[in-house]
Formats: structure tokens, sequence, C-alpha cells
């Protein structure tokens, strides 16, 4: 019976501080840190997705940030592949994979192995839905979805259009729902997964704080430039924080409302990642770091 390679997993909701606990767990740990973050993947998008800063990402190396352009679709699929690439280097470097980030099915898919179709782009089924997009809106994709797949608001993020397309894209295109395409496979990893868990309060108030902080740090500026180099209707520019700005550059709401819009749209977003996360029954839920500590000695057998 061959062993597992083990890696450590530490998920939780938007501003629950995963990011800072990961680096200090890889400083000790002799780790290295994979992004699960649908976000972080994409180049120029810095402020808005709280990347880690260069100089941290400089001490302790970092894998899958900044690997696309704005404009490039990136499928779950593609991020599997690309992760298990991530883990074998490390692990070949006698190093531990810490795999962090709150996009729940970018995890699960490396976790529990996902089999997922590799069911080609319909170009013409897609330039359609796009179509309605523009037309009706995102919630209207979003509805359309649910519709066909009530499970899938569990999975696909009802503010990333690319990702309600490509499910609506599949559901449309084998006439099964897009959340009973993923099989689960043979496990490949011994998983320690670490849950960050706060008070709603706590954690609403850091949401808010991490708002205001983005705006004084060039949010504004970062989505300029952004926009400058790419159209502004590209589906990527409905993530949190860029829409909400573009619109108040277009001059339809003021920039109160951004900065509110931006606080309740990512406290929504947090809730529903929380949603996800609490059907893992494997997840260890921790206070503080004194806990995670505990658990990553024992799990690591030092």
């Amino acid at each position: 019976m061959s062993i597992l390679p083990k890696i450590i997993v530490i998920v939780g909701p938007t501003a629950s501080g995963k990011t800072d606990l990961a680096i200090r767990l890889a400083k000790k740990n002799n780790g290295e840190i994979i992004s699960a973050d649908s976000r972080q993947i994409y180049k120029g998008m810095d402020i808005g997705t709280a990347k880690p800063l260069k100089s941290e990402r400089i001490k302790i190396k970092h894998h899958l940030i900044d690997i696309k352009n704005p404009d490039k679709n990136y499928t779950v699929s593609q991020y599997k592949k690309d992760c298990l690439i991530a883990i074998k280097k490390i692990i070949k470097r006698e190093k531990i994979p810490i795999l962090v980030g709150g996009t729940g099915l970018y995890i699960k898919a490396v976790v529990d192995n996902l089999e997922i179709p590799e069911i080609k782009p319909d170009l013409r089924l897609r330039n359609k839905l796009e179509k309605e997009l523009k037309l009706k809106g995102l919630n209207h994709l979003y509805q359309k979805l649910i519709k066909l797949d009530p499970e899938a608001a569990y999975i696909i993020d009802s503010k990333n259009p690319r990702r309600i397309i490509r499910a609506l894209e599949i559901t449309l295109k084998t006439e099964k729902p897009f959340s009973q395409q993923r099989k689960t496979g043979k496990k490949l990893f011994n998983c320690l997964k670490i849950g960050i868990t706060l008070p709603k309060e706590k954690l609403r108030e850091k949401i808010n704080k991490r708002v205001d902080k983005m705006l004084k740090n060039g949010l504004m500026k970062e989505v300029k430039n952004l926009i400058n180099k790419y159209p502004v209707e590209n589906p990527i520019f409905d993530a949190i924080g860029y829409r909400e700005i573009i619109n108040y550059l277009r001059g339809k709401i003021s920039l109160d409302e951004t900065t509110a819009l931006i606080k309740r749209n990512t406290w929504k977003y947090a809730k529903r990642q929380m949603t996800w996360f609490k059907k893992d029954k494997e997840i260890y839920w921790i206070k503080n770091e004194k806990e995670a500590f505990k658990f990553i000695k024992r799990f690591l057998g030092n």
C-alpha cells in the first residue's frame, strides 16, 4: 500500500486571514503556497483580489498567481492540471504544498480528484449566452442556470459570469445538470483541511476595513489601467470591486454608493463561501493561529 503525499489546505471566507496564516505556516513548516483563487490567476488584478504582496511572494514561493491575462478563459479542469503540476514540483523539492483560497470548486477538484468532463467550448451557444448577458443581465443567466440545476447554487458564484456561462453551456449541451457531471476519483493526497471561522460581526468588520484599504491603496487606478487595456464588457470585470468601480467611472453611481455596494457584495459572497465550506465535514475549523499550528504539527509528525 503506497503512502499518499501530504498537503495542507487552508479555506475560509474572503478577508478571514487565510493568506497571512498560510504565509506563517509556510515559513515555519518549509512550505510553498498554491493559490486557489479564481481571480488571483489574472495579471493586473492585484488590489481588488487581495493578492499577497510581492515582497511576501519573494520570501515564500507562490504558485498559480498572475498566470493569465484578464481576457483569457480559465477552466476548473485547467486549474486542476496546473495545481497538480505545482504540487508535484513542491514535493520533489521536499517541501510541503499549502493550498490556500476561497474558490471551493478549485479546492474540491484537487482534493477530491474530481473527474471533470472535457467538454469542448460551443462557441455558437456561448455567443448566444453572452448576448443574453448583455441584454438581460447576469442575474437572468444565473436564475436560468439554477432553474435547470438547483444544486449549482452551491457551486457557482452568482457574480462570476464566466463560471455561469460555462455551467450553462455544459448543462445545455449535455442535457445533464452541471452539478452532476463531476465524479470523485481516487484520492491523490493525504490532506489536512483547516478552515478559518470568525464571528459574523468580526468578519463583516474585516471586510469593510479591507474594502476601505483597497480603495485607499489605489483600486480605482487599477481598474482604470485594466479598462484601458481590455474591453470594459469583459466578463472578468464583473468580479466584485471591479464592476462597481466601472459603474462609478461611467457616472452611474456615486463614490459612496460604490463603496457601500462593494462591501455589501463582498459580504454576500463571504456567506456563500461559508455555505459551501460548511458542507465539508473533513475541515477542522480553527479560531486562532495556535490551533492551526497544533493540527499541522500532529499531521506532519514533527
